[in-house]
């Protein structure tokens, strides 16, 4: 949760209340003033920042503006209206009213995101690059000021490095943030090391580049308030990314999650027959529970528990897939066979997708640490870490491309993680509506993987 999504949040419930106050002086018989005062109300408050919540910004600072906006909307919505006459007592009262509901809650939204500011719920995490003098500073304002949580160092030069900074500890060099347990907890990265060095800014830049958290780079400087300026900067920045693509990747998202919770839902009511003969026949088939729980990467390499139902023998199951599959496994029991050729075991991944672990469409999860050929995949291809920009999916853009299966190879291990990445660079509604509607015949049509 950020503070940027409580904004929006604010500014749904606002848009709310000011389409009940309109819906109800139409009822009253004046819907011109009604529609006024709301689409007056809503863009003054938009233009005069009360949907901003600075951290410096006062409540009375708040109130103020959201005052001025009402009213500026009042004023708007009876001057617009009086050659209509279109006002009277009773309209007027509700509009005082509403604008007294308005400001209370403001008031309570402040108070909220102002507590989780000072709780540190919402105030923006980030890691430096580089434990240098550059690095001392940034933490020094951070103390001070407590606008950043600063977690954590990483640094190519350990044996120079020392083991922590004013408290913040040195977690590895850059290569360990590439699977570091912290990330799924980092809002940014700051690159805190010398900008007069232009190519390893530019190394460290490309190096970084797959990791889904955005990148800050930090200009070294003496003056106090320029480095709590810089810092302010850094936290609003991780709180209200600046891209002017940030608006269409939330909107993205939310198509994204949207379609995963229609499919998913729609998926669970047409297959809970088969998923229940399903329960039964494994059952029934060996001894064992009914599912197996792995912990696999998720988005931002976050650690996942995924859902699939048994295939394997109980006793010889493979949690972190060091041994990845192969045909005629005997670890396969005879209802796995089936239901694992069909991927129907999987089916019971639904539920990480309701749960937004997952998503419909996306990369492939795979188990922690799993290995290829002896060595651990994600040591494999620089762009591995890449897979994680993306919650994981119950079926993929390699899934339907004929990368199913094992990857006990090098060169599938590439294969799987050029088409993840490809995806995730084409990603969009329409894309992903295709992946599911090629799913099953591509699942009916692919005899020839290892499952």
């Amino acid at each position: 949760m950020s503070a940027s999504v409580l904004a929006q949040a604010s500014r749904l419930l606002d848009l709310i209340c000011a389409a009940a106050v309109a819906a109800g002086l139409a009822l009253l018989g004046h819907p011109l003033v009604g529609v006024l005062w709301a689409c007056s109300l809503l863009i003054a408050i938009r233009i005069l920042g009360g949907y901003a919540f600075p951290r410096q910004e006062s409540l009375k600072r708040h109130l103020t503006v959201v005052g001025r906006a009402l009213a500026l909307a009042l004023a708007a919505a009876l001057i617009a209206a009086l050659p209509w006459r279109q006002t009277d007592g009773r309209s007027l009262f509700i509009l005082l009213g509403a604008g007294a509901v308005i400001a209370l809650l403001h008031a309570a939204w402040w108070t909220a995101i102002a507590r989780g500011r000072r709780l540190g719920r919402l105030t923006p995490n980030i890691v430096l690059i580089g434990a240098t003098p550059n690095a001392e500073r940034l933490i020094q304002a951070a103390l001070r000021t407590g606008q950043v949580n600063i977690l954590g160092l990483f640094d190519d030069r350990l044996e120079r490095a020392p083991e922590n900074i004013l408290g913040v500890p040195l977690l590895g060099d850059t290569g360990a943030l590439l699977a570091h347990r912290i990330a799924p907890y980092v809002d940014r990265v700051v690159i805190a090391i010398d900008p007069k060095a232009d190519t390893r800014v530019a190394q460290l830049t490309d190096r970084l580049g797959v990791l889904p958290n955005p990148l800050s780079l930090f200009i070294d400087d003496d003056d106090p308030a320029a480095i709590d300026a810089a810092l302010a900067r850094i936290a609003a920045d991780a709180e209200h990314p600046p891209s002017g693509s940030s608006k269409a990747s939330r909107r993205r998202a939310l198509a994204k999650r949207l379609q995963d919770l229609t499919f998913a839902s729609l998926g669970l009511v047409l297959t809970a027959p088969t998923m229940l003969a399903i329960a039964l026949a494994v059952k029934l088939d060996s001894p064992g529970p009914i599912f197996f729980r792995q912990r696999r990467h998720g988005f931002n390499n976050e650690e996942i528990l995924v859902w699939k139902f048994r295939s394997m023998r109980h006793e010889l199951a493979d949690a972190n897939a060091a041994r990845q599959i192969r045909a005629n496994d005997d670890r396969v029991t005879r209802v796995g066979r089936f239901i694992r050729k069909t991927s129907l075991d999987e089916l019971p991944q639904l539920f990480n997708v309701l749960r937004g672990e997952m998503s419909m469409v996306g990369p492939r999860p795979h188990a922690i640490g799993m290995k290829t050929a002896g060595v651990e995949s994600a040591q494999l291809v620089a762009q591995y870490a890449h897979r994680h920009r993306m919650k994981p999916g119950m079926t993929g853009w390699a899934a339907i491309n004929g990368s199913r299966g094992p990857v006990d190879t090098v060169e599938c291990v590439r294969r799987r993680v050029a088409l993840d990445v490809e995806y995730i660079e084409r990603q969009s509604f329409w894309l992903d509506l295709y992946i599911i509607l090629m799913t099953v015949p591509c699942l009916i049509g692919d005899r020839s993987a290892v499952r």
